[in-house]
């Protein structure tokens, strides 16, 4: 697995919170290790899922593969469900 090396220049109330969590006394053996128990938990978080989604969503937009409504739901979804089964071709 590759890695990234990241280095980050901290404000003291932020420094003194690290120290706070980082060990013998913290949760976290490390500030490696809570930096990374922070970007998993964003990886995590609704917010970032949404924002994932949205950026999918305007790909699939800029790819062509949108439909227009037609305000019923049931003939929009098959509609959908069509145009998934060809491949949005």
């Amino acid at each position: 697995m590759a890695t990234d090396r990241i280095n980050a220049r901290l404000p003291e109330p932020l420094a003194q919170h690290v120290a706070k969590m980082v060990g013998p006394k913290g949760l976290y053996e490390t500030p490696s290790e809570y930096i990374r128990s922070l970007i998993r938990r964003d990886m995590e978080s609704p917010a970032s899922q949404v924002y994932d989604a949205i950026l999918e969503g305007f790909q699939d937009i800029a790819d062509g593969r949108y439909l227009e409504g037609t305000g019923d739901f049931k003939k929009d979804l098959a509609l959908f469900e069509q145009k998934e089964a060809e491949g949005w071709q």
